[in-house]
Formats: structure tokens, C-alpha cells, sequence
């Protein structure tokens, strides 16, 4: 039995290390997969996604009855401004997501209260807007996804217009 001890004990603590090493890793590196599928406009730039379908599925089982605008973020070089656009009578939310996959901010059209409104991401210690509402990110990247629920994802055509008035973009205003 003693002969068994060390090779277990030896593979137990591998396995330990496995474990650590991928549930550290393993939000980051599905991140950065996101990041490049979702981010066809570039970092710090809003991307608008035509409705998923089984043949264009950029993640996993994305909801074909919504429409998804993406901005993948970088705030190493200063905070990022999204600019958020309702569309009236439907359905939609802005959810903040930082490199480690959290949640780190979330708002829908009922706490917008159908009103357009402005959120800075930023790391502590950056210059923000005197007055903003700023969310602080742990992690210098990221994505801000938003949501609109479609009826049918043939209306995307008629919703567009107003969905692109939704953007983002890094700013440069000081205190």
C-alpha cells in the first residue's frame, strides 16, 4: 500500500495544479475567443450583427431572436464611452463583461426608463467626465454587449437606424 502513496499523493497534486491552472485561465482565454469573433469592428468600436442563424453562430448558442451590438474594449490608453440608443417598445440591455468574464454592469430599458444614457468604463485612477456615471473595471479589456429583442429577426431592417445610434468610443476628457 505505502508503494501506491506517492504516485497518488504525485497525482493528486497534479491534478490540483490542472484544475487551478484552468479555472484561472480558462475565463480569460474564452475572452479573448469573444473578443475576436464578436469584435468585427475593432476594439473600442461598436459592431452590429445581423440576427444569429444556424449557419452564423460567432458564440455559442446565441438567440436568434435578438440582435447583438458588440464593443470589445481596451482601456489601457483611457476610459470608454457607450452611448446607449433605446429602441422604443422593445426590449433591450447593456451588459459590461471584464476580461475574467463578470458581469461588472447591467442595465435594461426599464431602469433606462426607455431614455438614452451614457457609461464610462474605466480602470481606477483615470480621468473620467466630472458627473458621469462610470463603471471601474478590474481589467484593462473586455466587452459591452447590447441586446434588442426582435419580434421577428426579419424587422432588423426597420430597427437598424436607430440601433447604430448606439456607440462607443474612448475618450480623452480630463476632470
Amino acid at each position: 500500500m505505502r508503494a501506491w502513496f506517492g504516485p497518488v499523493l504525485l497525482g493528486l497534486l497534479a491534478a490540483a495544479a490542472a484544475a487551478g491552472i484552468a479555472i484561472f485561465c480558462l475565463p480569460y482565454a474564452l475572452m479573448n475567443v469573444a473578443m475576436d469573433r464578436l469584435g468585427q469592428g475593432g476594439i473600442n468600436s461598436m459592431s452590429y450583427a445581423p440576427p444569429a442563424t444556424p449557419e452564423r453562430q460567432p458564440v455559442v448558442r446565441p438567440s436568434p431572436d435578438l440582435a447583438y451590438s458588440t464593443c470589445p474594449y481596451d482601456l489601457s490608453k483611457g476610459p470608454l464611452a457607450i452611448d446607449v440608443v433605446p429602441v422604443a417598445g422593445r426590449y433591450n440591455s447593456l451588459s459590461i463583461f471584464d476580461a475574467a468574464t463578470d458581469a461588472i454592469f447591467i442595465r435594461n430599458d426599464v431602469e433606462a426608463q426607455g431614455r438614452p444614457y451614457r457609461i464610462i468604463v474605466a480602470r481606477a485612477g483615470q480621468a473620467v467626465p466630472a458627473g458621469a456615471e462610470t463603471v471601474y473595471a478590474n481589467h484593462d479589456r473586455g466587452i459591452a454587449l447590447i441586446r434588442l429583442l426582435l419580434k421577428d429577426p426579419a424587422e432588423i431592417g426597420a430597427l437598424d437606424a436607430v440601433r447604430r445610434q448606439s456607440t462607443c468610443h474612448r475618450i480623452t476628457n480630463r476632470k
